[in-house]
């Protein structure tokens, strides 16, 4: 009877094991002004793993309505009732600052799909519990100023929201600029809400800058470039990487036909030799999208895509330490996902440390501009 008891116990345990589930939420903003990020988010949370391991994952997802005060309620909620081990979301980089400090204080993981690097520089003890699915702002400068120096710009106008997404951007920016010897002539923001930046763009073409970097994103740097055009400017204008959306081209049209951007291959994946690591995973994933949605998915979506795959990385060897649904688990989960290394993701490759929670490199960046509406790989 006792070795029967021994028996039915293991076996109840193993079973226990096998159904464990690991709870993660999810906060996008599919309505609200910030909907155009927030629904191919929203999207991609259906081709995520469901399992890992041994261990099934549950995403439990919510919509925080583009309303930072909301995202935070939304965290609070998923922490304590619904008991979750890591979170996906916010969309925007401002509800991603508001959410951060909360899921530090309880200890549990945030994957955070935005622009701004600063949810995750300077690293401090809050952050350390935060990582960012998109490549940093260094990495795309880098992108930019390698095609601005082969272009020969020397002077340069810088727009930007005025948020934490413009400015960190600046902030990354302008010290990259100087060392490569490009000059800012002009600094000029403005708000995610303008219908109308023509003050700004006064001051950026008496400025006479050389080329102009918009740091906005979607529809919302689309604004800058189109009145730029209309008041009569000539020089090239860059974009980072949160232009990369079929937004920016159907808003802008005609007139953000040749602007330069460094973002994601995944958009110009016809143009990509199978030899380049990302490709195959960008193409299972514009591919599964496509197939479910009936459209190709904006980079956005790519944020919560790869923020699946560290998770499905990091969780069995979080299973190792402790039980889903505990504080050992969580902890673990962190200390896995920072331990990622050589991870193709479909925006590049990531190798992530304590001191860089985001992991991207060059690899998965391309230049690119806007051709009769179509995003194409800028082969120069």
């Amino acid at each position: 009877m006792k070795l029967k008891g021994i028996f039915a116990l293991a076996a109840s345990l193993v079973a226990a094991t096998a159904f464990a589930q690991v709870k993660v939420g999810v906060i996008t903003s599919a309505t609200g002004p910030t909907a155009f990020v927030g629904i191919p988010q929203k999207n991609a949370v259906a081709l995520l793993p469901k399992k890992a391991g041994d261990l099934t994952i549950d995403y439990i997802v919510y919509d925080d309505a583009s309303d930072p005060t909301q995202s935070v309620q939304l965290a609070k909620k998923l922490l304590s009732e619904d008991k979750i081990d890591a979170l996906i979301g916010p969309s925007g980089s401002p509800n991603a600052m508001g959410v951060l400090q909360f899921m530090a204080e309880a200890k549990t993981p945030m994957l955070a799909p935005v622009g701004t690097s600063a949810v995750v520089l300077p690293m401090d003890d809050k952050k350390r519990w935060v990582f960012k699915t998109h490549p940093n702002d260094d990495v795309i400068s880098e992108g930019l100023i390698a095609a601005m120096t082969r272009r020969g710009v020397k002077t340069l106008g810088f727009i930007g929201y005025n948020d934490p997404y413009g400015e960190n951007w600046y902030k990354t920016f302008a010290p990259m600029a100087q060392k490569a010897g490009i000059a800012i002539v002009a600094n000029e923001r403005y708000a995610r809400t303008d219908t109308s930046v023509t003050g700004q763009v006064a001051k950026l073409i008496g400025a006479k800058p050389e080329a102009v970097l918009v740091a906005g994103v979607a529809a919302g740097a689309a604004l800058p470039h189109m009145q730029l055009v209309d008041a009569g400017y000539k020089g090239a204008i860059y974009h980072t990487h949160g232009s990369a959306s079929g937004a920016f081209a159907q808003i802008g049209g005609k007139k953000v036909e040749g602007a330069l951007i460094v973002g994601p291959m995944l958009l110009v994946l016809d143009e990509i030799a199978d030899s380049v690591p990302t490709r195959k995973v960008a193409l299972e994933f514009v591919s599964s999208y496509d197939k479910q949605f009936g459209a190709k998915p904006p980079i956005f979506g790519a944020g919560v895509y790869d923020a699946g795959m560290l998770l499905a990385r990091a969780i069995p060897e979080a299973a190792k330490k402790g039980k889903p649904g505990t504080p050992e688990f969580r902890a673990a989960l962190r200390d896995a996902i920072e331990a990622t290394h050589n991870l193709v993701t479909s925006q590049g490759v990531i190798n992530l440390s304590p001191q860089d929670h985001s992991g991207f490199d060059q690899r998965g960046q391309a230049l690119i501009t806007v051709r009769d509406g179509k995003f194409v790989l800028v082969k120069d």
